[in-house]
């Protein structure tokens, strides 16, 4: 059972939760520990042996092409993450359309490769973006992992389908939502991020067993690179939760991942969704 291991890539200030505190014109003006961050999660994968996919920024491709380029050249799949992290929910079809292509050409420029997958910041497609899935399949994109099927404050489509599937009739696109399991008739979230490094250990190393061997299907999982810094800057004026949640534990996070890589098969989420789809065809 091949499980999907995925980088949402991102640096510390870009992230939902501090987007009220820190405005998008000061960004240039911050000190931007990407690239660094990015190289470690490169050298925990080749130490795990393993490959995976990194949904890219559009911004952080145009500044930082060589990264990029890294990526891609040690065999990982370089995908869409949007350009500047705007909510799918925030925008309109076409400024959704525009922000995929200004992202694409950012990525096509930096490695060479064009994007075949996307994710939307903060799984920001749900039951208010009706015409999302329409529009990444009319850009020509195989897939999406743009949904978390949970209930949460900062996002989530609880009514979605928890596993690989077609959301359009009329399009071989596939959805693959992030992974969660179900306890006592509630869906948990287990598919990685701020959860795998909040919560013990063992609850995720359970959920992706239960998930692989009881529902037989691939686990989602994701983490960014910053999750890995414990040495970030602070964002002092963001609401209590949104610093709990982004700072706590990340000097736990590279051993938790090592561990994690080292316990299941990981790869690429275009392979992932090469096999679901004949199973969702």
């Amino acid at each position: 059972m091949l499980n999907a291991l995925s980088v949402d890539v991102e640096d510390w200030f870009q992230v939902g939760a501090f987007e009220t505190v820190i405005a998008r014109e000061d960004w240039d003006r911050l000190l931007h520990r990407v690239e660094r961050n990015s190289d470690a999660v490169l050298a925990l994968f080749e130490q795990a042996g393993v490959k995976g996919t990194f949904f890219t920024l559009g911004w952080i491709a145009e500044r930082y092409p060589a990264l990029i380029r890294r990526i891609a050249d040690a065999g990982h799949e370089v995908a869409s993450h949007g350009w500047d992290h705007k909510r799918v929910f925030t925008l309109g079809p076409a400024t959704f359309r525009a922000d995929l292509e200004r992202a694409r050409i950012a990525i096509e420029d930096a490695c060479g490769q064009s994007p075949i997958g996307y994710r939307a910041p903060s799984f920001s497609i749900d039951k208010r973006t009706p015409w999302a899935h329409r529009v990444l399949a009319e850009e020509g994109y195989a897939y999406s992992s743009s949904v978390a099927p949970v209930r949460h404050d900062h996002y989530g489509w609880p009514e979605a389908p928890r596993f690989a599937h077609r959301p359009l009739v009329d399009s071989h696109l596939i959805e693959l939502p992030v992974t969660t399991v179900e306890v006592a008739g509630r869906r948990l979230a287990a598919g990685g991020g701020g959860f795998f490094r909040l919560l013990p250990y063992r609850f995720s190393h359970w959920a992706i067993a239960r998930v692989n061997e009881d529902e037989r299907r691939p686990a989602v999982f994701y983490f960014h690179p910053w999750d890995i810094d414990p040495d970030q800057p602070r964002v002092r004026n963001a609401p209590l939760r949104s610093r709990l949640r982004h700072y706590i534990r990340l000097s736990a996070m590279h051993g938790k991942l090592l561990k994690i890589l080292k316990a299941y098969p990981w790869g690429r989420t275009d392979e992932v969704v090469a096999v679901e789809r004949e199973r969702v065809s």
